[in-house]
């Protein structure tokens, strides 16, 4: 292994016979072991996977690919690797990269390294509706997180061991991307991108870009939700009580004039304002929690 260090190459694999045994095999002809996490397929994955001699992580059901991740990361903080390297198993990914990935954690100039899709020129492989997805997802991944980065659900990274001791992920979707980011922001990890290449045939992605792209919406606004309660809750919770508070003063005034109410008026400050104040609330209940978890976790 590179510098005695022990590299391991994760897997997630559901229904992927088509491709599997080509890339252990060349994934072992570099001298890196395989994790494979078999996602209760229907095909013939598991067999070839574990006639291939990779290990093998059978899931009784069929979890998704955030699952598959976490598993895969288990297993490699169980079997105490040095490095993990996540692959997609449906072709796309170059074994060629798997260097460039690898060797910033390698040269400890990163804790995270992100095989990016969009650095340099390599996007001309992407097609353009995923290109259009994958940017406006990696817009929102980047308010939520320290760095600015181009392409935050390239499932093709690596993470060194103290990424593996200090995160488990939990989403079973593919928000599992954005999730991982999120936290490892969190932590002050250092993410660091290279450009990598995407092999694109015709499309083969197995991940539904509709699905993909609400899984990873609502990952994100979960996790910023509690990460930055004040900021999630608290500011439209002020811009609603605002709103309100102008529409009951507008109601008053229209009152004293006229002697009349204005339904609607009275109607939209009311509401406005009685949402505003339990989004502050919420904001300020949230925060507090969030902070006597973290203080209660450090002590």
């Amino acid at each position: 292994m590179i510098k005695n260090m022990e590299i391991v190459i994760g897997i997630p694999a559901y229904n992927e016979e088509k491709n599997i045994a080509r890339i252990i095999a060349e994934i072992s002809k570099k001298g890196y072991s395989v994790i494979v996490c078999n996602d209760c397929s229907t095909d013939s994955t598991k067999l070839i996977s574990e006639k291939m001699g990779a290990i093998v992580i059978n899931h009784s059901k069929n979890l998704g690919y955030g699952a598959g991740i976490r598993s895969i990361f288990q297993k490699a903080k169980e079997m105490n690797f040095d490095i993990l390297v996540t692959f997609d198993a449906d072709g796309q990914h170059r074994i060629e990269d798997l260097e460039n990935v690898i060797n910033p954690i390698i040269e400890k100039d990163a804790d995270i390294v992100l095989g990016s899709r969009f650095l340099k020129s390599n996007s001309k492989n992407v097609p353009k509706y995923r290109e259009i997805g994958i940017k406006a997802i990696t817009k929102l991944t980047n308010v939520s997180i320290n760095e600015k980065i181009t392409d935050s659900q390239s499932g093709f990274r690596a993470y060194n061991k103290k990424v593996l001791d200090s995160i488990n992920p939990s989403e079973h979707g593919m928000g599992v991307s954005t999730e991982i980011l999120i936290k490892a922001s969190k932590q002050e990890f250092k993410i660091f991108e290279v450009p990598i290449e995407i092999l694109y045939d015709g499309d083969t992605s197995t991940h539904n870009p509709i699905s993909h792209g609400t899984s990873v919406i609502f990952s994100t606004m979960k996790f910023t939700a509690i990460e930055h309660p004040l900021k999630f809750y608290g500011i439209p919770g002020i811009i609603l009580l605002t709103v309100g508070l102008f529409f009951i003063v507008w109601t008053i005034q229209e009152f004293s004039l006229s002697r009349q109410i204005i339904t609607n008026l009275a109607l939209i400050g009311t509401g406005a304002t009685i949402v505003g104040t339990m989004l502050l609330i919420t904001s300020i209940i949230l925060y507090s929690l969030v902070n006597v978890v973290r203080e209660k976790n450090t002590t």
